[in-house]
């Protein structure tokens, strides 16, 4: 895992090609994910590549004071099909929710779709988390004082 530069686009746009439209439309919104999309995240969010052995794009995650919610941090969490159920997105959740709370924030949030069961899994992985729905939608918040802490190495 390393954080992410515009540089890294060709490794996200090979990222979003491993993941299914299913998957993209839970994390996105959309199937199709720009450059621009890439550079706004990093605009707003500190971002990280999980990449395998060989340096090819398993996942992205992404931590930001997005909603402008003092003291709330947005997590964006997404993982090549291929790779998920692995703890390949816990652990990047996990090291989101350590660099949120070592900034400063409180809660860990993330707005996910109803049926997203596998981000509502693993965001249970983190602690305790209080779900508000907004229509087919999420809002799980995680206080960051009761997360469950990463042992193992970055």
């Amino acid at each position: 895992m390393r954080p992410a530069t515009a540089a890294d686009w060709p490794l996200a746009d090979r990222l979003h090609q491993r993941c299914s439209d299913t998957n993209l439309l839970l994390r996105w919104g959309r199937t199709r994910i720009t450059r621009h999309d890439f550079i706004r995240l990093l605009d707003h969010c500190e971002v990280w590549l999980g990449l395998d052995s060989e340096g090819g794009p398993l996942a992205m995650a992404s931590a930001g004071f997005v909603s402008r919610e003092g003291g709330v941090v947005d997590l964006g969490l997404q993982v090549a099909d291929a790779h998920q159920r692995r703890g390949i997105g816990t652990r990047l959740a996990r090291h989101a929710a350590a660099h949120a709370r070592r900034r400063g924030a409180h809660t860990l949030t993330a707005f996910t779709d109803a049926s997203n069961t596998a981000m509502l899994r693993l965001l249970a992985h983190l602690g305790p988390a209080e779900h508000t729905r907004d229509g087919t939608y999420l809002d799980v918040r995680i206080p960051l004082g009761d997360t469950r802490s990463d042992h193992s190495p970055p």
